[in-house]
């Protein structure tokens, strides 16, 4: 089957490019000195994984315990579940645990230790647990420099059955800036947080195994990790518009689009209207903040190079182009395009699977792991 012939929405992923990003990200954080845990929620694949961690410790990030389920199954041993644990999955968390090396869970509550520990207790295992420190993004996290960034390690190191795993950050607050000199300062503030934290924490009696830091736009610019144990950046694998947009990476780097048929054009209004919509491609409106008129994704040709159209507005199944300046007429029912959406995490959990390309040619299909 071709580009021509597959059935439309359909996702395809650009093989030769995820091996060279994977290559890439993969020695850059090996030659900074520390250990690459990427984060696989970009894509939820076995196969991907195992192209990003190959010559790794194979040891990945989740953002679901039904990831760290599958991904257990597919032969990954050391999983963190990177997002903070609550009461309600301690069961599903701790029956993982059995079954893996290790499986590292997240806290930022004062309360959750001892409720966990209570938890493991009764399951008779033992269960590594980070603390999670807000860097800037405030989404989660403590403050470096609160009461309970001393207050949790402890907590957790004093119960009979919970390991401090050490601390974790992610600089989300990356996402918001297009400059490299901005998205610099905040790489180096995220790493220069957690080494002072860790030394901190060191020098009053705490042992910190791991300091774990991670996003896509610091790792890809971050000029040293001294004092950094491990980074876990996860878009990097297919990169997208808006990493495109911010610097992080060149379009020739994006590794995944969807492929769209044309299904109406109205030469009367130079509009196309595509059978990609909201849940093939996702809403997310990419890096508006930077470019006002971004959209929902860049227009491609079959061969992957930018028609200088974008996605203006999505309905559930239809994705609709305004074409101002130009000639629509080779775009005629039934054109196939391919769009590079604005965030390739979103898109590709919108589907069931990849099909994958290499050198212009579907050679493989592989399975998407859903679910939470």
């Amino acid at each position: 089957m071709d580009l021509e012939t597959l059935p439309t929405p359909a996702l395809l992923l650009d093989v030769e490019r995820v091996r060279r990003n994977a290559d890439r990200i993969g020695k850059r954080v090996r030659d900074l000195g520390a250990r690459l845990r990427p984060h696989v929620k970009t894509h939820k694949s076995i196969e991907v994984a195992r192209i990003q961690t190959e010559g790794h410790s194979r040891a990945i990030t989740v953002s679901t315990l039904a990831e760290a389920g599958a991904f257990i199954a597919g032969g990954f041993r050391d999983i963190t579940y990177a997002v903070p644990i609550e009461p309600g999955k301690f069961k599903t968390a701790l029956t993982l645990a059995k079954s893996c090396e290790k499986l590292n869970l997240i806290t930022d509550d004062p309360e959750i230790p001892a409720l966990l520990n209570q938890a493991a207790r009764s399951e008779h295992v033992t269960v590594d647990l980070f603390l999670k420190i807000d860097c800037g993004y405030h989404r989660c996290g403590v403050e470096p420099d609160s009461r309970e960034a001393v207050e949790i390690p402890r907590r957790i190191s004093d119960s009979s059955n919970l390991r401090f795993a050490g601390i974790l950050t992610h600089a989300g607050h990356s996402y918001h800036y297009d400059s490299r000199d901005e998205r610099l300062t905040i790489a180096r503030h995220e790493r220069d947080v957690m080494r002072n934290l860790a030394t901190q924490l060191r020098d009053s009696g705490n042992d910190v195994p791991t300091v774990s830091i991670g996003s896509t736009p610091t790792i890809t610019i971050v000029d040293h990790l001294e004092g950094i144990d491990e980074a876990r950046p996860g878009n990097y694998i297919f990169f997208d518009a808006f990493q495109a947009a911010i610097g992080s990476c060149a379009l020739d780097d994006c590794a995944l689009t969807v492929l769209a048929a044309v299904v109406h054009r109205d030469l009367k209004r130079n509009k196309i209207v595509i059978d990609a919509g909201a849940i093939a491609l996702s809403k997310d409106r990419g890096a508006i903040e930077f470019d006002p008129t971004c959209g929902y994704g860049r227009v491609l040709n079959l061969e992957g190079h930018n028609l200088d159209l974008h996605i203006d507005s999505l309905s559930q199944e239809h994705g609709e182009i305004i074409v101002e300046n130009g000639d629509i007429s080779r775009l005629r029912v039934g054109s196939r395009v391919r769009v590079l959406a604005n965030h390739s995490c979103l898109s590709a959990a919108q589907h069931s699977h990849y099909n994958v390309l290499d050198c212009g040619r579907i050679v493989d299909r592989w399975e998407i792991q859903q679910g939470w």
